[in-house]
């Protein structure tokens, strides 16, 4: 481990007993993202359901900021970091998702791009991080990429391809790989409502001028319900709770939840749009959790 990095002073003994429930929480709330933005980005241009989506969850954050009176960090520096990792996840990772979306590519391509992000993670956290991947540790990531792409195929979906979207997807895919390993060297710790008010803030004012390109909306009750989920659950929920994971343990570890993400979003996309998961998804499902598990089993140090 880097003793240079602050985000690494906190071991996973120290860890609150609250954190245990992160991780099925986390997946949960994330994964339900990609087949609730399927169908909220029919009502809106992709940009501008992002800036409304982030503006509302300002709007949200702002009355807790004053009742709550968060500490706020002393430091320039930590305030410039938060904003970094908003801007790789708001801007980059959000962005280049909803940007494939428009271009036709279906979400269980983008989700099997970004589910490569643990490998990404997996080569560059001992150089970054200082981290190491035991024999076990690449067992899993191997395993747990096997099972994504054994998912998608399942679905067929993989036929549904675009240069534009593929490009895109990539996109996002180093944008949250980013956010993963910078959080993980710089991050300080930050109370959940100012973090996300800083994140929220940035993908606000960079995502703004290209919605105003095209900003277009159609309120209707899917509309609002599907923006009222992502602003809730989406983006004040699971990132708080993705922050957290990454302060209390591994980067390596907490990026390989990202594996589970496409079979249970395509079992919620059974749920929310009837699209039958077929039996070589399960099969997928199933090998990424075992290559989940190996991972998430290793020590904390080694």
């Amino acid at each position: 481990m880097n003793p240079n990095s602050p985000a690494q002073t906190e071991s996973a003994s120290s860890s609150p007993p609250w954190l245990r429930a992160a991780p099925v929480l986390f997946l949960l709330f994330w994964s339900a993202g990609f087949p609730v933005s399927k169908i909220g980005i029919q009502y809106a241009a992709p940009f501008t359901f992002l800036v409304l989506r982030y503006a509302l969850a300002l709007l949200v954050l702002i009355p807790c900021a004053i009742w709550l009176r968060p500490p706020l960090p002393k430091r320039w520096i930590a305030w410039l970091h938060a904003a970094v990792v908003g801007f790789c996840i708001q801007t980059v990772y959000f962005g280049m998702c909803y940007a494939a979306f428009s271009r036709g590519i279906s979400a269980g391509v983008v989700a099997l791009v970004v589910s490569l992000q643990p490998i990404l993670v997996g080569v560059l956290a001992p150089a970054l991080v200082g981290e190491k991947i035991g024999a076990k540790g690449w067992v899993g990531l191997g395993l747990g990429f096997c099972g994504a792409v054994v998912t998608i195929l399942g679905y067929g979906e993989t036929g549904h391809i675009s240069p534009w979207g593929l490009l895109f997807s990539f996109g996002a895919l180093f944008g949250m790989a980013g956010a993963t390993l910078y959080e993980k060297r710089f991050g300080t710790f930050m109370h959940p409502v100012t973090s996300n008010m800083v994140q929220y803030a940035v993908g606000l004012v960079t995502t703004l001028p290209v919605a105003s390109t095209d900003f277009r909306v159609d309120v209707t009750t899917p509309f609002i319900v599907t923006m009222t989920y992502l602003v809730i659950a989406n983006s004040l929920v699971a990132i708080s709770l993705y922050i957290a994971m990454l302060r209390f343990g591994r980067a390596s570890q907490v990026s390989t939840l990202f594996y589970l993400v496409p079979p249970i979003s395509g079992l919620m996309a059974w749920a929310l749009l009837d699209e039958a998961m077929p039996l070589m998804a399960w099969v997928g499902m199933a090998v990424a959790g075992l290559g989940v598990a190996l991972v998430r089993r290793q020590r904390n140090s080694v």
